[in-house]
């Protein structure tokens, strides 16, 4: 009798072990699966970051904004003095691309899915006001970054 009971305790033993070791590896498998949708979704959000940074991109969503080229700069000096003769930015029209890069929009008009009217875009800092002079916006821009 003791045997028999001996033998029948083993076996409920073994029969709680193996159902522990199933749900293990059933929860190791669902744990394996949600970590490749994450790093699908993490790969898929930095190629958008990608194109979104592309120079391209970068350079249409500023027009977009009404933003142009910059004129020739000018420096300040660790003495203060100015190097260079600033120019004012002028508009030009855009230069002509060859071949159709991944991040410029397809033929027909249509944007891309990356160029959605939810995309918050950049944020820009407010301008100076008006009666502000160009020397002290770029001495207090020089001076806000230390």
């Amino acid at each position: 009798m003791l045997v028999v009971v001996l033998l029948s305790a083993g076996l409920l033993g073994l029969l709680m072990l193996n159902t522990a070791l199933n749900q293990g590896s059933i929860k190791l498998a669902r744990l394996q699966k949600q970590t490749t949708e994450a790093t699908d979704q993490q790969q898929t959000l930095q190629h958008q970051i990608d194109q979104q940074s592309a120079p391209d991109a970068l350079e249409r969503r500023a027009r977009e904004l009404g933003m142009v080229p910059g004129g020739d700069p000018a420096f300040l000096g660790d003495d203060g003095k100015v190097l260079g003769t600033p120019k004012e930015a002028q508009d030009s029209p855009p230069v002509k691309r060859s071949g159709n890069e991944p991040w410029q929009s397809p033929p027909g008009g249509q944007p891309s899915p990356a160029a959605s009217p939810t995309d918050p875009g950049v944020e820009l800092a407010p301008l100076p006001p008006a009666g502000a002079s160009p020397a002290a916006s770029a001495s207090a821009s020089a001076g806000g970054g230390r």
